[in-house]
């Protein structure tokens, strides 16, 4: 097989911000909204601190290392690993063979994830003509989500996001990805931003707050907040050896990739916080606590209190478009893996390559609409750290530490410390390590 000239013109992100709000966009997503809230009220402002220290590292290591290695391949998963391989042995198709893991990860984990989005599309849309606030009580906003997330309950809709996801893509990385992703993102927090100030005026929500900034030491002793924490920061900053490793093979030689890493796992962070800032004093408002996570609580509960509220039509409304955006922003970037593949591997054109993604999405996807929880959790106990040690394995331990820090350093004026890489080669992988099993012992951290 011809090897891959990393010098060959690509399409590449046009703006460093384009960037930056892509990769936000690829990590912003269902645990930021569905699940970080969930944990805070259940373990408070305890929480923060590990959860802000797994962030740090992940961030200044994984995240650092996916981004800079695929720009140094200027190729996806498979071009990357095997550039990494034939520095160390001289062969490529070992490299590629593993290189395949992330690749099919990453589209298994879309496919899923496809259907998530076409829930929140049927959502933001019956916000909006009040089909799905007409309901009477929470047994009856559970039955809508339970006919909507049977076999070919929600086949409509699925479809649609689909082919919404698919056309942003087939414009490309800065037409239709980069483009897409900057009218999305900050959709996304200012949503989120108008809803936490709209709550904050609800009688009731200062119980919500009080109990977010609760700091109790004591809550530190007690594992799970650790492994919770862990499991939180590291699936919420989309590290899995393709999709920030994708992004980051378009990007120029001119962006400062740890400065770029810092920034996402930054407004990642704040994404987390706002949805909790928004979800549990709206709670409190109905004398409710949190004690729900995942769809759940985003297609039943939430809809039910919004129902309750002054303006709950316009605040459901609100709501699931801004989910929806994020929802579409991490679709994009899980598809964007193997549609480079493709691209890369088979010679195929973007059209093509979006196409044939497309179909394979959208014939699974609606196939497996009954079982997505299973399937989902598969995708995140194992293949998502799978990926993710590979790259870093391949990343840290193979590339090289003198090539590694080259491509880690490029276009900073001060190289990173020499805690970087020891703390990446060991630290970081240590820690994905960690992930999958805690993962595979607990069925799922995160």
């Amino acid at each position: 097989m011809a090897k891959h000239d990393p010098s060959a013109s690509r399409d590449n992100f046009r703006s460093k911000w384009g960037f930056k709000l892509a990769c936000i966009g690829s990590a912003v997503g269902m645990g930021n909204i569905w699940l970080f809230p969930s944990r805070m009220s259940q373990y408070g402002a305890t929480f923060l601190i590990p959860y802000f220290l797994f962030v740090a590292l992940i961030a200044s290591t994984g995240v650092i290392g996916e981004m800079a290695f695929g720009r140094a391949a200027a190729g996806g998963p498979m071009i990357a690993f095997a550039a990494a391989a034939e520095r160390r042995t001289d062969r490529r198709n070992w490299g590629e063979a593993l290189g395949l893991v992330p690749v099919l990860g990453s589209l298994a984990m879309a496919i899923g994830y496809s259907v998530v989005v076409g829930w929140l599309l049927k959502y933001a849309v019956g916000a909006f003509t009040g089909s799905v606030l007409s309901r009477d009580g929470v047994d009856a906003f559970s039955a809508l989500f339970t006919e909507t997330a049977s076999s070919w309950g929600n086949t409509a809709w699925q479809v649609v996001a689909m082919v919404l996801t698919l056309l942003i893509m087939a414009f490309g990385i800065a037409s239709g990805i980069e483009k897409a992703n900057k009218v999305m993102m900050p959709l996304f927090f200012l949503l989120f931003l108008g809803l936490a100030v709209y709550i904050a005026t609800l009688p009731g929500a200062s119980e919500g707050y009080r109990y977010l900034f609760v700091l109790d030491p004591a809550g530190l002793l007690d594992p799970y907040v650790w492994v919770y924490a862990l499991g939180q920061a590291f699936f919420s900053l989309s590290i899995a050896g393709n999709g920030t490793l994708i992004y980051g093979s378009y990007l120029p030689k001119t962006e400062d990739v740890p400065r770029a890493a810092r920034t996402v796992a930054v407004f990642d962070t704040m994404a987390a916080l706002l949805a909790a800032v928004v979800i549990i004093p709206a709670m409190a408002t109905a004398g409710q606590t949190l004690d729900q996570s995942g769809p759940g609580l985003l297609f039943i509960f939430l809809p039910n209190l919004f129902d309750t509220m002054p303006g709950g039509t316009v605040i459901m409304a609100v709501f699931f478009v801004a989910a929806l955006s994020a929802g579409l922003t991490s679709l994009i970037n899980l598809f964007e893996a193997p549609t480079a593949t493709l691209q890369e591997r088979l010679g195929l054109s973007r059209l093509q390559a979006v196409a044939v993604i497309g179909a394979v999405g959208l014939a699974v996807g609606l196939s497996i609409q009954g079982i997505v929880s299973d399937w989902m959790d598969v995708c995140s106990i194992y293949a998502c750290p799978v990926g993710a040690l590979l790259a870093a394995v391949f990343f840290f331990w193979i590339y090289g530490e003198e090539d590694c820090l080259a491509q880690v350093n490029l276009a900073r004026q001060k190289p990173l410390g020499g805690w970087f890489y020891p703390l990446a080669k060991y630290g970081f992988c240590g820690v994905t390590v960690f992930v999958l099993i805690l993962g595979a012992l607990l069925g799922g951290i995160g």
